[in-house]
């Protein structure tokens, strides 16, 4: 997570879905519901949901709703879904695409889910683990082609496997990716496992063991992406929307870096906490897997509730029940193959995200089908 000094957290206190770009609020639209009169106390309740904000000294301090919550720290918008009972009961977007904008967010708009890009992909990893393209628990130089793990006196005798990639255990370095400038030359993946120009981020290496300790890698999620093409032959984006996003009617939802005009004119734009737009409205992230999800609240939730119905053997349009389960296994401390679990809340699963500008949550218990 950054810290507040390059983007704004909107900390909320109850279990939703949200997006989320940085800036000034303004003006807000609701979205659909099945039942109007429960769905407006619903709204309400976490519309007028109070948090207490220190300010300091001996002064009281501060009570804001979730509309002062955007004033203080200049959100123009969000978007959120709320889920009960393994469905989607309402939606509702508040503001506009960036400040100074008269656009405003729709439950359709599009914002980059940044961290949250990595369960969706773990996903698509453990499809083609059941359809026999791929291995849990073997050494991934067995079937990376385009580029190979360097061996080292880390790996001697354990190897980095798409288990641990996804749990990130497998001893991994590079914790994140800042994205690139719309007008920065963009890096292939191989250069920016080796660090070169004009990859902005640090050589990718193992100097863990792997499977002895949990240390957070987006550079693992990108060595999965890699894989997950190289042995299907296929660009990472067609290959989501086929084996996931189209699977569970993600149809706002794309890996494409960067998306094409016609849902690029769909999107919210990224902004700082002084309120200023990010350069070029976003980043773009090659970095795809691990931080390239376009996606709305939506979306999102489909994809939670069909992870949580899957677990059960209530539907699985992409995984088995056995593969679910495994997904939601702690492979390593609480980390599962994708999600972060909960030891203290049996059946909860999340993820958050941050990319340039934006921030986003998603939270879902698998047991009470709540989210």
């Amino acid at each position: 997570m950054p810290s507040l000094k390059s983007t704004v957290h909107l900390a909320v206190a109850f279990s939703i879905y949200i997006t989320l770009p940085l800036g000034a609020q303004s003006k807000s639209s609701a979205g659909s519901a099945q039942n109007p009169g429960a769905d407006k106390a619903r709204i309400h309740r976490i519309e007028a949901s109070v948090v207490d904000m220190p300010i300091g000294g001996d002064e009281l301090p501060l009570r804001l709703d979730l509309q002062k919550l955007m004033q203080l720290y200049k959100v123009p918008g969000l978007s959120i879904a709320v889920i009960d009972n393994f469905q989607i009961v309402w939606t509702k977007a508040y503001g506009v695409i960036e400040g100074g904008s008269a656009t405003p967010v729709t439950s359709r708009t599009l914002f980059q889910a940044g961290s949250i890009s990595k369960p969706v992909a773990a996903t698509g990893a453990l499809y083609l683990v059941e359809q026999g393209k791929l291995s849990l628990d073997e050494n991934v130089n067995q079937k990376l082609k385009t580029w190979k793990v360097p061996e080292n006196e880390f790996t001697k005798n354990e190897k980095v496997t798409l288990r641990r990639l996804m749990s990130h255990s497998a001893g991994l370095t590079v914790h994140g990716f800042p994205g690139y400038d719309v007008n920065d030359p963009m890096p292939t993946l191989v250069q920016i496992f080796n660090g070169e120009t004009p990859a902005n981020t640090a050589s990718i290496r193992v100097d863990l063991v792997p499977g002895t300790q949990v240390r957070y890698s987006g550079g693992g999620v990108t060595i999965e992406q890699q894989l997950m093409m190289d042995v299907t032959g296929k660009p990472f984006p067609a290959l989501m929307r086929e084996i996931v996003l189209d699977k569970i009617g993600m149809t706002d939802s794309s890996y494409e870096q960067p998306l094409r005009p016609a849902q690029a004119a769909m999107t919210a734009s990224g902004t700082y906490a002084d309120g200023k737009v990010v350069h070029g409205r976003w980043h773009i992230y090659p970095e795809m897997a691990a931080a390239g999800l376009w996606t709305t609240p939506t979306d999102l939730g489909k994809f939670a509730i069909e992870i949580a119905l899957s677990k059960h053997g209530k539907s699985n349009r992409v995984l088995s029940e056995e593969m679910t389960r495994q997904m939601l296994t702690p492979a390593l401390d609480e980390a599962g193959l994708g999600f972060f679990l909960d030891k203290d809340n049996p059946g909860q699963f999340s993820h958050n995200g941050a990319d340039e500008g934006f921030q986003a949550l998603l939270t879902m218990n698998a047991e009470s089908g709540k989210g």
